[in-house]
């Protein structure tokens, strides 16, 4: 399969089938929030390197959890009846994204964060379309994730803790919120480990570009989550 080229005159993008073995669709465009928010829906995001033109892509299999299909292991449990964290929401975006920036191994698949990215889903925060999990321990942000909202889906983005367990807490916290709005799927990108742990799984683009045509006709909620705690 060829990779496209993006042109800077409309937000269009090629078909998701259409891209490569490797997942990558297209390259070029730019940030904005409307191109974002066009990729999103359409099962696509962007992952590159600083330096390098901006990469957009649709893996096949799609590594998603449905919520109702969360799974809090034993050893998390008493994590959650000791409450040995807090978990706000929308109160420390711009700070999250930059730990997630962060040289360290991504324990969720996403991209490796250059300022634009960061300036980029700050603007979709300021709309109201990406959110932030802050796990706090005492005063200390110790941990957390991004990402976008669009309908009854929510797109992870990327993940960082600090302390043991912190980016699980806040993982599993956003699913029982989320499961608790009728949402219907996480979008976890690409597969790995640590996020099959807690439930996630691999499905085949096409049943994933099918959930998101329904979701289409759904209403986003959109604004600032600080009140969901």
């Amino acid at each position: 399969m060829p990779v496209f080229w993006l042109s800077n005159k409309n937000n269009h993008f090629p078909s998701p089938t259409l891209a490569t073995k490797e997942g990558i669709l297209a390259v070029g465009g730019d940030l904005s929030p409307e191109r974002l928010l066009a990729a999103y829906r359409m099962g696509i995001f962007p992952w590159f390197n600083e330096g390098e033109p901006i990469a957009w892509w649709s893996p096949n299999p799609r590594m998603v959890l449905f919520p109702s299909e969360l799974k809090v292991s034993k050893s998390m449990r008493p994590y959650f009846n000791q409450q040995k964290f807090r978990v706000t929401f929308d109160q420390a975006f711009e700070s999250v994204v930059q730990h997630c920036q962060a040289p360290r191994n991504r324990q969720w698949g996403g991209t490796w964060i250059t300022n634009d990215m960061l300036e980029a889903y700050c603007t979709l925060h300021e709309l109201g379309f990406a959110h932030s999990v802050e796990v706090w321990q005492d005063k200390e942000l110790v941990g957390g994730l991004y990402g976008v909202s669009l309908g009854k889906c929510f797109y992870g983005e990327s993940m960082f803790a600090l302390v043991s367990n912190a980016s699980k807490f806040g993982f599993i916290s956003l699913v029982k919120k989320l499961e608790s709005f009728g949402f219907w799927l996480v979008d976890c990108q690409q597969q790995t480990h640590h996020l099959g742990s807690l439930g996630a799984r691999a499905i085949e683009r096409s049943s994933f570009l099918e959930i998101l045509k329904k979701n289409e006709a759904e209403e986003t909620m959109r604004g600032h989550w600080r009140e969901l705690c």
